[in-house]
């Protein structure tokens, strides 16, 4: 019963994933100023357990709907208190604050699980997987009765994550995977791979806004190579815009295709940046880049800070996580779209 409870609190966050494209509405749900702005909004939804067919139907979660949402929130303090007792440690472990939604994350779990009636241990570790299993390590000597972990890397867990088992700890995943481990009673994510077709879809719809007729000059960018997501929001990406390569509406002109070529390590602006000035330097002294395949909002204006720095038309670049600097650019028509994957409970953008 305890069990179902946290994790019934846990999963009434509602797993939807929304793309915005320019002329979208605002991050917090709030509609655009016009009806006409409205109109020309692209929204998409992205879940673990299916894809949907038309780009403004909103499906199911993998786990709850916004109806179901909207009732467990109302539900969450009293249930949340039945299952454990009043003080009960929660531990969080958040493998870093490095972006806008990990930082929301952390705000979110501390106010919701003190007004749960909780006592809150939330930790970032700062994309160090030595002490992300430290962290780990000292919630279950504090005897946590539940631990939430958004892995720095998924598979580097699993023998914290049995000792967590073993103690009778309950161990949640949290917006990534949790893998060589029988330690996770569950996991609350949003569908990886269908983000990526989203992004890809969005990229393809602006080339074909913005860049005239094709083909298209374009080049890819993956995340992180240690975030188990990574490879699969790329997976996902690919399988829309490989069939476009293949037919020739796509050139990707540095030839890099393989995640493992176009992955930025620790998602990091930085590398994103370095990495677009030497293709822009090595294949671009002499031709325009239509589009860039962003695996996230921070690696989206680095790649287009140096597209313009090297005097590049700037290019249709998809993003991930509707930060507020990247909706901002999104709405002036200087970054073309990013999928929105709301950190708080209960909240969608429409």
């Amino acid at each position: 019963m305890q069990k179902k409870k946290i994790m019934a609190m846990m999963l009434s966050v509602v797993l939807t994933a929304t793309t915005l494209t320019a002329c979208s509405s605002a991050r917090e749900g709030s509609s655009s100023s016009s009806d006409e702005k409205k109109s020309e909004a692209t929204t998409e939804t992205a879940t673990e357990a299916e894809s949907t067919e038309e780009a403004a139907d909103t499906t199911e979660a993998t786990e709850s709907t916004e109806e179901t949402a909207s009732d467990s929130e109302a539900e969450a303090t009293p249930a949340a208190t039945e299952g454990f007792e009043e003080g009960a440690t929660i531990g969080v472990s958040l493998p870093w604050l490095g972006t806008q939604n990990w930082k929301e994350a952390e705000e979110m779990f501390t106010t919701q699980l003190e007004e749960a009636g909780y006592t809150p241990l939330v930790q970032a570790a700062d994309n160090k997987v030595t002490q992300q299993q430290q962290q780990i390590e000292s919630m279950i000597e504090n005897g946590a009765k539940v631990i939430v972990v958004g892995p720095v890397d998924g598979s580097q867990l699993g023998s914290v994550l049995e000792q967590a088992k073993e103690a009778g700890v309950y161990v949640i995943g949290y917006d990534r995977l949790l893998e060589n481990t029988t330690g996770v009673d569950g996991v609350v994510q949003f569908g990886s791979v269908k983000t990526g077709e989203l992004q890809a879809e969005a990229l393809l719809q602006g080339l074909e806004e913005k860049k005239g007729e094709a083909p298209y000059n374009i080049e890819l960018f993956g995340g992180g190579p240690a975030d188990p997501n990574a490879p699969n929001f790329f997976k996902g990406a690919m399988s829309v815009l490989q069939p476009k390569i293949d037919d020739g509406t796509l050139v990707v002109v540095s030839g890099q295709t393989d995640f493992t070529q176009c992955a930025t390590v620790d998602w990091d602006n930085a590398k994103a940046q370095s990495r677009m000035d030497s293709l822009i330097s090595g294949f671009y002294s002499d031709k325009e880049i239509d589009g860039v395949l962003s695996p996230n909002d921070g690696i989206a204006r680095a790649i287009i800070t140096s597209c313009e720095n090297a005097g590049q038309e700037i290019p249709v670049v998809s993003g991930l996580d509707a930060e507020n600097e990247s909706v901002e650019w999104v709405w002036s028509g200087r970054q073309y779209s990013t999928v929105a994957k709301p950190t708080q409970m209960g909240s969608v953008l429409h």
